[in-house]
């Protein structure tokens, strides 16, 4: 018989052809079940192609990262190693067990361990697996702050960025070179001189709402001045008035504060870090939620306020009408850079809540400071209202600028109280470069805390720290002393720019309340009576 396709005599055997691609391929039966089945496995495989190529690459790049991020802890663990460190540190957690959740707790570890580490140059602690090295001597901090190379915020600030964005306070190199620029003309003696007017205004609130407590009995205080300072920010910050002091309860007041905790816990926090990790927890929910009530009050505001400006005539100011008050915001809108480019509304934004995120607790809490200092201490408060009368009298007229530049001992009062309680504790640099700090190296990528409330209590500048002496801050006592022994606004190319808005509005509040009251400090509370002056 013959042979068909290689088929043996006999066997009845079916022909079908298959096309690929511009060939005829002519198959018997047995292999074109051979072929059906290689086509059902190559179907079957190649939908797991794509996944498997996804999961193999995904797994590579986290052992590259993992790899990297593990090379760089250790070796700043063993370039470290001479620092002096803090007991319980522990890899890749570091301090970070031990560490008080609450912030008023955390600030007095931090005291403790300053003194603990007091007789060594530096320190360091490890957040997680970031390393810190504490600073808190003069020359020491010197190095660090007049160093151009070591102006980046450390990593913890990158918690603000979902609120402040890169403003300001946070941002780095370029940007915060040519934002620095374009706000500094912003905070022109001229333009302080109009927010003074706002400073009077809501002083004069207080002061109508402290006169309901006067005489009744001890009380805190914190709340009243607080929300005082909050209604001045605002005002100044945006020209909208959202009356703290008569309304409390305002979401916005509510959510600013609830916000500033929020971060804190966060940043003391190193499982909280990563994003995805943090917005599946309640915690994380919780900033978005406050965080949309922030950006929105402030977007409308800006947005406001922006077309009241594009709607106003060129010569609305003119003699024909009350002047129009300048706010931040406003010069904000009509800011441009040097190639005459105008800020977006985000860049706007960012610099209205950074306005409003540093400007009014820490003024707030230095004013508050300062009365309980002033209670506790009747020979300073003597003096200061001594001082008020020769400037004022028994007149009640507003606050001038004169007036501010004649009160020098309530400004030196001012100044030992933020020597005393400095409305930031301490803050935080990114080393960009390694550093060499009294004979100790710190490599690139750790990060520098300089402790200004251990720093303000060095007895070599400061005989006797811990006692209240505003008199160390007149002229003739401050001779010799280093500019780096004392800096309650940050020193050298990134110091607070709204340090001289922060002083003189403590100094209008401050004045205000004592040319009407005798403040008396009992165990905490104040104690308020009517005044002479």
């Amino acid at each position: 018989m013959k042979r068909e396709g290689g088929v043996k005599a006999g066997h009845t055997s079916r022909l079908f052809i298959v096309k690929a691609q511009d060939h005829s391929l002519v198959l018997p039966h047995t292999q074109r079940l051979f072929v059906q089945t290689a086509k059902k496995m190559a179907a079957t495989l190649g939908s797991y192609t794509i996944p498997l190529v996804g999961v193999s690459i995904f797994i590579a790049t986290l052992t590259y990262i993992t790899y990297k991020l593990l090379s760089s802890y250790l070796h700043k663990w063993f370039e470290m190693k001479p620092i002096p460190q803090l007991e319980g540190t522990y890899p890749l957690v570091g301090n970070a067990l031990q560490f008080k959740t609450n912030s008023g707790d955390f600030f007095r570890q931090i005291e403790d361990f300053t003194r603990e580490f007091f007789d060594a140059p530096l320190f360091k602690l490890w957040v997680g697996p970031l390393p810190f090295v504490v600073l808190f001597h003069a020359e020491t901090v010197e190095t660090v702050l007049t160093n151009p190379v070591h102006m980046d915020k450390a990593y913890s600030y990158n918690f603000l960025h979902p609120w402040l964005g890169t403003g300001l306070l946070t941002s780095t190199g370029l940007k915060w070179r040519q934002r620095r620029k374009m706000l500094t003309p912003t905070f022109h003696f001229s333009i302080l001189t109009d927010f003074l007017e706002v400073m009077n205004e809501q002083a004069e609130i207080l002061v109508e709402k402290l006169e309901k407590q006067a005489g009744k009995g001890p009380f805190n205080c914190f709340n009243h001045v607080t929300l005082c300072a909050l209604d001045i920010i605002c005002e100044t910050a945006m020209g909208k008035k959202i009356y703290a002091q008569s309304n409390s309860d305002s979401e916005y007041v509510k959510s600013v504060y609830k916000m500033s905790d929020i971060i804190s816990r966060r940043q003391r926090t190193p499982w909280f870090w990563p994003d995805f990790v943090y917005n599946y927890f309640g915690e994380g929910r919780e900033h978005n939620k406050t965080l949309k009530i922030l950006h929105s009050f402030t977007y409308s505001v800006i947005t406001e306020r922006s077309e009241n400006i594009s709607n106003t005539e060129p010569d609305s100011d003119s003699d024909q009408g009350p002047k129009k008050r300048r706010a931040f915001l406003d010069m904000l809108l009509k800011t441009t850079d040097e190639n005459g480019n105008k800020m977006s509304n985000q860049d706007i934004q960012e610099e209205v809540d950074t306005f409003m995120f540093r400007g009014h607790d820490t003024t707030a809490a230095s004013m508050n400071w300062a009365l309980h200092l002033l209670g506790s201490h009747p020979e300073a408060h003597s003096k200061v209202q001594q001082e008020l009368q020769e400037v004022f009298g028994t007149s009640d007229r507003s606050i001038n600028m004169e007036d501010l530049k004649k009160l020098r001992y309530l400004e030196c009062v001012v100044k030992e109280a933020l020597r005393l309680y400095p409305s930031v504790p301490f803050f935080a640099r990114s080393l960009c470069e390694d550093c060499h700090i009294n004979g100790f190296k710190v490599p690139k990528g750790a990060n520098a805390i300089i402790v200004t409330y251990a720093l303000h209590r060095d007895p070599r500048y400061f005989p006797e720290p811990e006692e209240f002496r505003p008199e160390r801050f007149l002229p003739e006592n401050s001779v010799g002393r280093p500019p780096y022994a004392y800096i309650p606004f940050s020193a050298g190319l990134r110091n607070c720019i709204g340090q001289r808005f922060a002083l003189m509005e403590e100094k209008v509040v401050l004045a205000s309340i004592l040319r009407n009251f005798n403040v008396e400090d009992t165990s905490g509370l104040i104690k308020l009576t009517n005044s002479p002056v």
